[in-house]
């Protein structure tokens, strides 16, 4: 993912591509760590936002 650029996936998508069959509301811890490690193999942040359910991805930005 470039730089500066910020992915956000809703609740059921995370669940649908992360740990399908887990259920939702709230996300499960499976398909939350799942998306972190996933992130993770791409150089990525992640956070999970429950009040606005939601999770994003992220790359940060070193200062210039």
């Amino acid at each position: 993912m470039p730089l500066r650029i910020g992915l956000y996936i809703p609740d059921d998508l995370l669940e649908d591509w992360f740990a399908s069959g887990t259920g939702m509301n709230p996300a499960s811890d499976v398909a939350l760590k799942a998306a972190e490690a996933y992130g993770l193999r791409f150089e990525c942040e992640f956070k999970y936002y429950p009040e606005r359910m939601e999770g994003v991805f992220w790359k940060w930005v070193p200062a210039l």
